[in-house]
């Protein structure tokens, strides 16, 4: 999943001629993030060693990005101050029970589901705004939400059918999204204070300082022996995939960020099916047809931030 942040401050470091590579630079990066959970099966560390080390792996290289593209060196790593570090400490605990929950959750279910429920927080942050904040939802909003309830119980009730371990690997990816959405709704408090990659260094380093003793607690390898998935999650999804789309959304129209993002998913099926014999059936396609059909219609009515992980 990719990490939601303000997005101006970095796109506004880009220089304008660069605004054609922007839609390249979005299906690239989309395509990387795709690889996330192909690579998090084929890490021999376990599912929670494997979110903290791809965070710790990121964290520098986000670092010196952060740096590279800030308007001048003392922009580099502004942070808020104080509350902008309380909150994005927060933020990085957010996500590492993200990572944490949607990583055991991959190992058990699709990886065409795991992408796509883990989505789940795109409808869950309108949700929050109908029932806690007293917004009046859009009807192209009832939709979206109508499709995604829609699409997730097929989902989720064709999981059910199959085995008890793919629906546990499901409600599991669904957990890791009400985690995603708690971290969301506290990135939003720091927009406007805190520009896109020193957001990303904040989420990544503290995330996985909050991910490392419970990596280090549980049963499964911590230290792995092969390195190439780590790096490869690490720098191709944390780094190269985000900062791909970071610099993209400030250059296209929310409907077309949110039919490139569409990519990860298909992506992921078909790794699923080469790779590990995940065929789709009639269900699980109408179920993707909805989450799909409800992400392009929750993007369609307010700016996109880039998410999943």
């Amino acid at each position: 999943m990719l990490s939601p942040c303000r997005l101006k401050p970095y796109a506004a470091a880009m220089s304008p001629k660069n605004a054609r590579y922007a839609f390249p630079a979005m299906l690239i990066g989309s395509a990387a993030l795709a690889f996330g959970p192909w690579l998090v099966r084929l890490a021999d560390t376990g599912p929670i060693a494997t979110g903290f080390w791809r965070l710790a792996l990121a964290t520098l290289p986000l670092l010196l990005l952060a740096r590279l593209f800030a308007a001048s060196p003392a922009a580099g790593m502004q942070i808020g101050g104080r509350r902008g570090l309380v909150l994005g400490a927060l933020a990085g605990l957010f996500f590492a029970l993200d990572l944490a929950v949607w990583h055991l959750g991959i190992m058990r279910t699709t990886l065409a589901n795991a992408t796509l429920l883990a989505n789940a927080a795109t409808f869950l942050l309108p949700l929050y705004g109908f029932v806690v904040l007293r917004q009046r939802p859009s009807p192209p909003a009832l939709l979206a939400l109508a499709c995604a309830a829609g699409g997730m119980a097929l989902l989720v009730g064709r999981s059910a059918e199959l085995s008890p371990r793919h629906l546990a690997g499901d409600l599991l990816c669904l957990v890791a999204a009400l985690f995603y959405t708690a971290y969301l709704l506290v990135v939003d408090r720091l927009r406007g204070q805190v520009a896109a990659l020193p957001l990303l260094v904040m989420a990544s380093g503290f995330g996985a300082a909050a991910l490392l003793p419970m990596a280090l607690a549980a049963p499964s390898n911590f230290w792995p022996e092969n390195w190439t998935p780590l790096l490869i999650l690490a720098l191709g999804s944390q780094v190269f995939g985000q900062g791909l789309i970071v610099y993209a959304v400030g250059h296209l129209r929310p409907i077309v960020v949110g039919l490139a993002l569409l990519i990860q998913p298909a992506i992921s099926a078909a790794l699923g099916a080469l790779r590990f014999g995940e065929i789709p059936g009639t269900p699980e396609i109408a179920g993707a047809v909805l989450v799909a059909a409800a992400l392009l219609l929750v993007r369609w009515q307010r700016p996109v931030s880039p998410e999943t992980a």
